[in-house]
């Protein structure tokens, strides 16, 4: 791995509408091409910010580069910053590489759910960040929840829409960010369909079967998860507490009658 530490000096009274125009535009470009943040940070007098990206190793990171300065965001984002004029002043980067490892493995652990209606349509969702295809709702599990609340949260937050889960599906796991998915087949119950006005942009319910399914979802990651759940053999899974053993949840194979 290396790791860029990318410095900005700004002006003070700037740091929240740099803060708005980084995450709107350098963040997003980053991620969605394969970089990963280590940390963002501000000095005591909110003059300068830091922030540490990791790269597998220098071609990755210029392969990245390369497609972020192609790229509509990055062009928007250069007209962006010249309507807010000197949101920062200078910045600079420079190159580290690790001297060992001082912390246990992590991993970020992701739920998402398929969801069907009485019709049979599937909920979709297209995302500003993943402007380029469709998918199924979902996000990253948040500490205290189980996967099934994770699950129906993500489902509720980006589309309004309640739904009760059946059982998972697949299990996936993305050995570049270090992210493993867990994918849930599910109903809908109630609400109706919208955007969330923050992460996704459309939302809504769709015919979708393995033959038309590449059309809609365009990267081959999100469309192995969603073939797998249209013809599901369901996992068992358990959710628990220790000290004393609770059982908190559990989601059973599906039993031939």
């Amino acid at each position: 791995m290396i790791y860029r530490r990318k410095t900005y000096k700004i002006i003070p009274e700037k740091l929240e509408e740099f803060t708005a125009f980084f995450h709107e535009y350098l963040y997003p470009n980053q991620i969605t091409n394969g970089a990963k943040l280590v940390g963002r940070w501000v000095t005591e007098d909110k003059s300068e910010v830091v922030a540490i990206w990791e790269y597998l190793n220098q071609e990755h990171y210029e392969s990245i580069e390369k497609a972020i300065r192609s790229s509509e965001l990055h062009r928007r984002a250069q007209a962006r910053r010249k309507e807010l004029g000197e949101v920062f002043v200078t910045s600079s980067q420079d190159f580290m590489h690790a001297t060992g490892t001082y912390h246990p493995p992590r991993h970020i652990v992701a739920v998402s759910a398929l969801i069907t209606n009485d019709k049979g349509e599937i909920l979709l969702v297209k995302n500003h960040h993943r402007a380029d295809t469709y998918e199924i709702p979902g996000g990253q599990l948040e500490n205290g929840e189980t996967l099934a609340e994770g699950a129906i949260r993500e489902v509720l937050e980006e589309t309004g829409v309640s739904v009760s889960l059946t059982g998972i599906t697949g299990i996936y796991q993305n050995m570049t960010k270090g992210i493993v998915s867990v994918v849930f087949r599910g109903e809908y119950i109630s609400g109706e369909p919208l955007p969330d006005g923050v992460e996704t942009k459309e939302v809504f319910f769709h015919k979708l079967d393995k033959n038309n399914a590449g059309a809609w979802i365009t990267r081959p990651h999100f469309l192995t998860r969603v073939l797998d759940a249209l013809e599901p053999t369901y996992l068992p899974a358990e959710a628990f507490n220790l000290h004393p053993y609770e059982l908190i949840s559990r989601f059973e194979a599906e039993k031939e009658k």
